[in-house]
Order: C-alpha cells, then structure tokens, then sequence
C-alpha cells in the first residue's frame, strides 16, 4: 500500500514539473500549442530525468482564426396575399398574384412602395416610367443603438434603393426587385452580406405596406357589402345547406374571417375541391367575458371537426353543405338551428 502512494506522488511531482500541460481540448490544434519554462531545480537538489524524444520546445502560439460571420442571409417574407417567391431565385424579388378586389395591379404596388418609403422617412426621388423604376431617396433601414438622451444618435449608414416592377403580359402577375444603388457610412463598410439584408429589408417592408393596404381593402369591402346574411336552402343533391349572401369569389374568405369569430378554427381550405375544413370549439362561458361583453355565443353543434362544401347559386350566392367529422351530412333540423345560431352570433359579434 506504501509503495503505490510513494510511486503515486512520484508520477504527480513528474507531471508537475515537466512543464506541459496536457489536459487541453484538441491540444494538437496549432491554437493549443503552450509549453511552458520547466521548473527550475535548485542546484542542492536532483533535476528529474527526462526523455529527449518528449522534449517540447518552450512557446505559446496565438494563432486565433479570423473571426467567421455565421449570420445567414436575410429572407424574403411573404406575409401578403397572394405574394409568393421562386427556390433558390439569386435576385431579391418578390412576386405578387392579382388578388379579389384589386383592380390595377402595378397601381396597388407602387402605392406599396410609396406607402413603405414614407414610413421609412423618405420619398420617391427619380422615376422612370419606361423602364418601371423608381429610386429612393437616402433612407436608414439600420437605426441606431440606444444611448443616453443627451447624446446625438447617429445611423450607422444610409441607403439608396431602386424598386423595379415587371408585370407579366396577362396581367394577373407582377415582380417587384430590391437594388441598392447608393450607399454611404463612416463606420460600417458594406459587404456583399450587408447589402442582400439591406435590399431584402427594403423589399420586405414594401411587402409589409402591400399587406396593409389589401387588409384595409378587405375591411372597406366587407363594410360596403354589410354583415353575412345566412338563409337556409338546398343544394344541388337536395340536401339541407346553408345559403351565404356572397358571391362564391368572395365566400371562402368572408366565411372564414366570420366563422374564425365564432370559436372556429379554420384548418384547411382547398379552392380548387371548393371545400373548407374547420374545427369548432363551444366556448365556456366565463363571468369575466359577460361583464366585458366578449363572449362568444354558443352554436347548437358539438365541438369537433365539420366539412363545408361550397358551391355557387344561381342567383350569386353560395350554398354551404355541411358534414360532421364522420363524414356524414347534418339533417335538416340541426341545419336550421345553425342556421338561426349563426344569424344571432353575427349580429351579437357585430362580424363583418
């Protein structure tokens, strides 16, 4: 037991004074690389011997690595409807489809660009009407870092953007690209990097005010066409629907903002098979919602999911078929109490 103690606390002394130190994470990695003085012996006592072939040279290297930039490229957001962008498409572009209610399409994005740029604090500067560009005046998308109130801050840089707007012939279709064509700081020089997060800024703050406005223009329509009337009728297979006073253009998306309202949750809608699948959650009633006045009436359905096949009337309106998550058609008289349950929610939510 003496004898593995004494040979023990000779290895430690060894390791002590031998000056290197080994415990270090990828110590092969030039960056590692430290050897150190070993300890001097005074001359009354014994040096450990130690073998030449493990002989490091005494140095310590600071051979840091340039510093790498990891931050990925800024993306495009297509936040508005019926924008949309093309895979692996190297030009900060977006694309913008001619949505219901929109009549001049090009007219709708320049009224983004000049409503994003006013926003930013600038203007149009020079406009070109052949070749569809407009460029803007210098503008700071990078604010500058707090600091105290007295000091004067200062943006980091100023840009120039050029906005240039290509419409596709049949006119429905239109892409709008992001170009900085002037730039200018004392500090932040610009890198290939820097400039794609600058044009896609610019660009997704057009995008932003495009979003904005068509919202807006949803809410004057919904207002002009007055709340969802809902009648009871039949469909095409004489089975007991619901009649919405809206053309069936404009059905999935006044349906959907009414029904969403109303304790729904819309999942999933397919234009093309001209069906929509929601789910319905009866809400609880709550002492604090009736004193506030935001409870949601219940209907008389169950929670769950329901089906609703849309198809249009020929008088305009639309004709609502709805299924329970079973599949099955609702019957005549749970059609008429929701029927009667929706008007009433409607006109309570006061929903357009």
């Amino acid at each position: 037991m003496q004898y593995w103690i004494k040979s023990s606390l000779a290895v430690g002394v060894l390791l002590s004074l031998s000056g290197c130190s080994i415990f270090i994470n990828d110590a092969h990695h030039p960056r590692n690389y430290r050897a150190n003085q070993p300890v001097q012996v005074p001359a009354s006592l014994q040096a450990p011997s130690q073998d030449p072939d493990f002989k490091m040279d005494v140095a310590q290297y600071q051979a840091a690595e340039e510093p790498i930039g990891y931050r990925p490229p800024q993306q495009v957001l297509t936040v508005a409807q019926g924008t949309w962008i093309e895979e692996g498409d190297k030009v900060p572009r977006v694309f913008f489809d001619k949505n219901d209610g929109i009549t001049d399409l090009s007219a709708s994005i320049w009224q983004a660009v000049n409503g994003a740029l006013q926003t930013l604090g600038t203007q149009v500067s020079t406009k070109d009407e052949a070749k569809r560009e407009v460029v803007s005046g210098w503008v700071a998308l990078i604010k500058p870092a707090d600091g105290w109130f007295w000091e004067d801050l200062k943006a980091p840089s100023e840009q120039k953007f050029k906005f240039t707007l290509v419409q596709q012939e049949h006119q429905r279709t239109a892409s709008l690209i992001a170009e900085l064509v002037d730039y200018r700081s004392d500090d932040v020089p610009l890198t290939d990097l820097l400039k794609q997060q600058l044009e896609v800024r610019a660009l997704n703050a057009v995008v932003a005010e495009y979003d904005y406005e068509y919202r807006l223009l949803q809410s004057n329509v919904r207002r002009t066409e007055g709340q969802l009337a809902f009648n009871v009728g039949f469909d095409k297979a004489g089975n007991a629907a619901i009649v919405a006073s809206v053309p069936f253009e404009r059905v999935f998306d006044r349906l959907s903002t009414v029904l969403e309202e109303l304790s729904f949750s819309v999942d999933k809608i397919n234009v093309d098979e001209a069906t929509m699948n929601v789910r319905y959650d009866k809400p609880t009633d709550s002492v604090w919602d009736s004193i506030w006045g935001d409870d949601t009436p219940a209907l008389p359905i169950e929670s769950g999911e329901y089906q609703l096949s849309i198809a249009a009337n020929q008088d305009g309106s639309s004709v609502i078929t709805w299924r329970d998550g079973k599949g099955q058609l609702l019957d005549t008289a749970t059609v008429q109490a929701l029927q009667q349950g929706l008007l009433a929610a409607v006109q309570q939510k006061d929903v357009n």
